[in-house]
């Protein structure tokens, strides 16, 4: 009797072995692909776009049978998070696409304050990350798991300086920014390094801070004005620019705002309406006046999205489809998700001259591109008209 039950036993694992290796075969494979983005929370359009671009990548690769990896097809999904724009969200959201939903690569966060703990998360699990907006360098900085589509801050900081000088031949700045975000504090302080290493110390006459949620800025703006400064550069978001603004001018400051890449969303405009008209900002990429496959992904986002795409929605665009030519020059999948994760990252660091719709990319030991920064002008109808590019030195 217990010979019979033995073999009985033996005979439904072996059942069990068979039905399994059935449902697989056949069934077309599929590569999995988180997406890390700011859904809810202070900068929602920001994860709106990322979603967008990576559904509208998605789309591509359903129309044309799946992802070709060595030859063959792979059904790819698309596992979204929330982030909420909250460090500790952000980080829980990599662990569940990590470890959960076992996704190949992770494509986000955005913003730098939550794309710097999700990186430690991605840099430690060994699955490879790329954001598509974080430009603070503590987001891959000793995180060789961890890449970015964006050029830095410690570039774009410079790059603020020297426009401003060279256009306005300004010599007195003024600063303010949260100091309790990495991604404006950071800047803000790459910013007065440059500012002064060319007009001497002192010439940021005033340096001045907040933290994330205040809204009145009086006091700040009160400081400024009073410390004779030529113009005022703020490294804030897009929602909280109108506000600033509007209280500058209200006290009376009428010298030129400078600002940077998170003034990049179309709701800068809506929100804060002809107080932005003329203020210069550098980004990405520039709509107006764009050509060849930038302009191509505009006409297609705008059809579908009904509005031009921001910088995010194009990073995230070269972002996915940098990480594409990565799955594709790994070879293969194997089945082995640590050994395809390790591949797909050694892929991603190798690549030379990504030709993307935000200029062309190959990868510095850091995972940070080598690219062209672009300043924009606001014109007096609201619309981001491309002013010049300005190339790493």
């Amino acid at each position: 009797m217990r010979r019979m039950l033995i073999a009985l036993a033996v005979l439904t694992m072996a059942a069990a072995l068979i039905s399994t290796g059935c449902a697989g075969r056949g069934a077309p494979p599929t590569i999995k692909i988180g997406v890390n983005a700011e859904l809810t929370g202070d900068i929602p359009k920001v994860g709106e776009s990322c979603k967008r671009a990576a559904q509208m990548w998605l789309e591509d690769i359903e129309a044309a049978g799946g992802l070709e990896v060595g030859g063959k097809k792979y059904k790819v999904e698309l596992l979204i998070e929330d982030n909420e724009s909250k460090p500790e969200s952000a980080a829980a959201a990599a662990t569940k696409l990590i470890t959960q939903d076992q996704v190949l690569a992770i494509v986000g966060p955005n913003a730098s304050k939550v794309a710097i703990p999700a990186g430690e998360v991605c840099n430690n699990q060994k699955c490879p990350m790329i954001s598509p907006w974080s430009t603070n360098p503590r987001t891959t900085k000793n995180r060789p798991w961890v890449f970015r589509a964006c050029f830095l801050d410690d570039f774009q900081g410079p790059v603020v300086a020297r426009f401003v000088t060279e256009e306005f031949k300004f010599t007195k700045a003024a600063v303010l920014y949260d100091v309790a975000s990495d991604y404006p504090k950071g800047l803000a302080e790459f910013f007065k390094k440059a500012w002064e290493e060319i007009h001497g110390p002192g010439s940021v006459v005033a340096f001045e801070s907040f933290v994330t949620k205040d809204r009145d800025f009086s006091a700040q703006l009160t400081k400024i004005i009073a410390s004779g400064a030529e113009f005022l550069f703020t490294p804030q978001y897009y929602d909280e620019v109108p506000l600033i603004l509007k209280q500058a001018r209200e006290l009376g400051f009428t010298r030129p705002v400078v600002g940077s890449d998170s003034w990049g969303s179309p709701e800068l405009v809506k929100l804060a309406g002809p107080l932005c008209h003329g203020c210069f900002f550098t980004t990405h990429y520039a709509a107006a006046g764009a050509k060849g496959a930038t302009k191509e992904f505009i006409d297609r986002f705008q059809a579908k999205y009904g509005e031009v795409p921001d910088d995010v929605a194009a990073l995230t665009w070269d972002s996915i489809r940098i990480l594409e030519a990565a799955i594709k020059a790994a070879g293969k999948i194997t089945g082995d998700l640590a050994a395809d994760r390790k591949a797909v990252r050694d892929a991603m660091a190798a690549i030379k001259d990504f030709d993307g719709i935000t200029g062309k990319m190959t990868f510095t030991e850091e995972g940070d591109p080598i690219k062209a920064a672009v300043i924009v002008r606001i014109s007096d109808t609201g619309e981001f008209e491309f002013y010049k590019f300005v190339s790493p030195q």
